[in-house]
């Protein structure tokens, strides 16, 4: 089985068995470098807080950075709920589950998984989820 592999030099095929060794491989290294890209950031974005904690006399640069903070923290929080959806991927991976639709157990498919490797659905069992959720927003 092949643990390692190279992002840039990979190509995903439809010829290929779905969800073979090198596609785990590839979505494990994919799933991983977006992780760590994220951690990356979330460490600058520590660092920048930390630096900008300095008190601002000025009532207006004051709320303006206090403005920016929530903002930067609102991110951090939605990259933290993304990790926690990466590390379920990965999960997924380990048991042999990734690339299949949580609700009909069909395959996802290899476009759709490179483009939202986090994917847990279909397109289409997606666009029902969606046309669901509208219908009960709207009533």
């Amino acid at each position: 089985m092949s643990e390692k592999i190279d992002l840039s030099s990979y190509v995903l095929s439809e010829d290929e068995e779905f969800m073979n060794a090198n596609q785990r491989a590839y979505f494990r290294a994919k799933l991983i470098a977006w992780k760590n890209d994220i951690l990356r950031e979330a460490r600058e974005t520590l660092d920048h807080l930390a630096e900008e904690s300095a008190n601002h006399p000025d009532l207006a640069d004051r709320a303006s950075s206090e403005t920016d903070r929530a903002i930067e923290l609102r991110a951090r929080d939605r990259q933290r709920k993304l990790i926690s959806k990466i590390d379920a991927a990965l999960q997924r991976i380990e048991d042999g589950t990734y690339g299949y639709c949580e609700e009909t157990g069909e395959p996802i498919g290899l476009k759709r998984l490179d483009a939202r490797p986090i994917a847990t659905l279909s397109i289409e069992a997606q666009e029902r989820h969606e046309r669901r959720e509208k219908v009960y927003r709207d009533e």
